[in-house]
């Protein structure tokens, strides 16, 4: 566990759900609550998030909608979908374009539901350091081309 909790944005539009995610898991982790994927899409916005749990059925937006939005704002953040419902074509839909890192049915197990963010959050910090790496390395050859134009150029 690093010294840092790990932030999870929970989205869900039943308050019951919110509160009984955060009185399970906030001991353990750092937990932001949103009822809706607008009101997640704000809060993300103005504060760094590691994992984003969603509940697929909201009356406004998907969990697959606000999933797609959260990819093209903000890529980095893993994503969980969760769903009470048999609405497997979603969930598919989902894994295939990429969108979601796993899914899990509610009502969701404690101990799965721990499993897999401290899965998630070590894929997390693999595309963080990938991401650092390759910044990296573009820097190192951006230097390596300008003093390769600079020796051609005397």
């Amino acid at each position: 566990m690093p010294a840092d909790k790990i932030t999870i944005l929970y989205v869900d539009d039943e308050e019951n759900n919110l509160f009984s995610f955060k009185a399970t898991f906030r001991i353990k982790y750092q937990v932001i609550t949103a009822l809706s994927g607008e009101e997640a899409l704000k809060i993300l916005a103005t504060k760094p998030v590691q994992i984003i749990i969603t509940d697929q059925r909201m009356p406004e937006m998907t969990g697959v909608e606000f999933l797609e939005k959260v990819l093209e704002a903000f890529p980095d953040p893993m994503r969980i979908l969760l769903t009470g419902y048999a609405d497997m074509g979603a969930v598919v839909d989902a894994v295939n374009k990429g969108k979601i890192f796993h899914y899990l049915a509610k009502p969701w197990n404690e101990e799965e539901l721990d499993l897999t963010i401290n899965r998630a959050y070590e894929k997390y910090l693999e595309k963080v350091k990938l991401k650092d790496m390759n910044e990296k390395l573009a820097g190192s050859n951006d230097q390596l081309e300008f003093l390769l134009r600079q020796k051609l150029l005397s």
